[in-house]
């Protein structure tokens, strides 16, 4: 999980919506960053190859998406800070899938800023071939 060094994991289990064989490809991109994905068919696709490793076809899943929350724990400091009103910025990953309108997706993706961390995570879904290359 950004930022770089954070030292936090998400396990992130999900079900494929490509209706053939497909992996999961993590993309890092330091921050600011450009993306060409676009919605097409209800999915976000990817529509130009990356840099950092995306192509042509992939499908945005999911990103890492920064909001204003309480911190997060189940310490002492984190409940004082809860009831003192402690909000901070909270980096979760953000499920492109359950978005409601394209607008979502974008300020998830535009939530990455300098001023809160310094790289962004992409999961994107890739198909592959029955010999386990990438189409």
């Amino acid at each position: 999980m950004p930022p770089t060094g954070s030292g936090l994991q998400a396990n992130i289990a999900c079900e494929p919506v490509l209706d053939v064989p497909s992996e999961i490809v993590e993309v890092r991109y330091k921050v600011p960053f450009g993306l060409n994905v676009e919605p097409q068919r209800g999915l976000a696709v990817c529509t130009q190859d990356g840099e950092g490793g995306e192509k042509v076809g992939d499908v945005l899943r999911y990103t890492s998406q920064w909001k204003m929350g309480l911190p997060k724990g189940d310490g002492l400091l984190t409940q004082a800070a809860a009831f003192s009103g402690g909000l901070s910025w909270q980096c979760t990953m953000f499920n492109v899938m359950k978005a409601k309108e394209w607008g979502e997706v974008v300020e998830a993706l535009l939530s990455n800023e300098q001023s809160r961390t310094d790289e962004v995570v992409l999961l994107f879904e890739r198909a592959v071939s029955a010999t386990g290359d990438e189409q």
